[in-house]
């Protein structure tokens, strides 16, 4: 079957003939549908996070269930579903509690499509069908991005919602595919002002198409800094949800936020905060959220299906891997990149 595999650092995305893989007990098959393409996929190009390779990549997965191994129950062939994204222990307090995102054994690479094999490929192989949420009647090409692009963001947004309230402003950074999800669910989730911040005015565009109250273009820092103080009357944002994650982002945050506030930094971009006394207000908690929880994935998929949030998507075949990982790097993906195994 085709896949897009992982070569190691610096080496580019490869689209390769590997086995289909066999099923063994307790473990699922399942017929890709739809892969996203994230922005942790580049970094893994770029940054040696220690990871064995080669494996395939993809971490934003659904299709259909094929083949089913010995003793599992609950799923038929044909099932609609999507790939849970955090691969955890199942054993341990906080998989006891359906954070998997948290397990306290499994590390980085023990998830599907980061060390181990993903979805972008014909077919994927599924440890144990704790890992499959059914889709219903969503498409899974539409729904694979949930499994992250909107699973992160809902996560985050939810561990702040006390700081949420009605008088509260929410800054937004990074309007990709993260951003254009934290947009509609924070416009969902709490009765505040949203200020979307991006250095794209197409994709501010877009976040205000979304639900957000303001846009700002962040390329220039005191401009940004300047104007979201202005739209928060000089008192600051109750929080940072930083989808980006860079640089020019992690030094942005701290001039923003009001004391006793949250900066969420959910995006991988590699920024770097020097904490000292002084370097942010009194009472900033900064927040490292990672993924969600089985159970909030479950409801990300809810609202999909019932229409409260999309994903925007562009799809590409397993063959133009490299042209995708090209564009989502040049900043050309609106929304989410989507492998589609079906295209051709």
């Amino acid at each position: 079957m085709r896949a897009v595999r992982f070569q190691g650092v610096g080496r580019p995305p490869m689209v390769c003939d590997v086995p289909k893989p066999d099923v063994g007990p307790g473990q699922i098959l399942v017929k890709m549908g739809g892969a996203g393409l994230c922005s942790s996929d580049l970094h893994l190009l770029h940054q040696d996070f220690g990871l064995p390779c080669p494996f395939t990549f993809g971490h934003e997965n659904a299709g259909w269930v094929s083949d089913l191994g010995a003793g599992v129950t609950g799923f038929k062939e044909g099932d609609a579903v999507a790939v849970y994204i955090c691969w955890g222990c199942g054993r341990c307090h906080n998989c006891q509690q359906s954070a998997e995102n948290y397990c306290e054994t499994a590390g980085l690479g023990d998830m599907g499509g980061i060390g181990q094999d993903g979805g972008m490929a014909e077919y994927m192989l599924v440890p144990t069908s704790r890992l499959l949420v059914p889709l219903g009647d969503l498409q899974p090409r539409k729904a694979a991005p949930l499994n992250d692009a909107a699973l992160t963001p809902y996560h985050a947004i939810k561990r702040v919602l006390p700081y949420l309230h009605a008088d509260a402003t929410a800054v937004i950074l990074g309007i990709g595919g993260l951003g254009h999800m934290a947009v509609q669910l924070m416009r969902i989730l709490a009765p505040v002002r949203i200020i979307a911040g991006d250095v794209d005015s197409i994709k501010l565009a877009h976040a205000r198409e979304l639900g957000a109250d303001y846009a700002v273009n962040t390329r220039d820092a005191d401009s940004a800094a300047e104007e979201i103080r202005k739209i928060t009357g000089g008192r600051g944002v109750d929080v940072v949800l930083d989808c980006a994650g860079v640089q020019p982002t992690f030094d942005l945050a701290p001039r923003i936020l009001k004391a006793n506030s949250q900066w969420m930094v959910v995006g991988l971009g590699g920024g770097v905060h020097k904490y000292e006394h002084g370097s942010l207000p009194y009472g900033v908690s900064l927040t490292l959220p990672f993924g969600g929880t089985r159970l909030e994935l479950m409801e990300v998929i809810a609202m999909a299906r019932d229409g409260r949030i999309h994903v925007d998507t562009t799809e590409f075949p397993l063959e133009a891997a490299a042209d995708a990982f090209a564009k989502l790097e040049a900043g050309q993906i609106k929304g989410r990149a989507v492998f589609n195994p079906e295209l051709v």
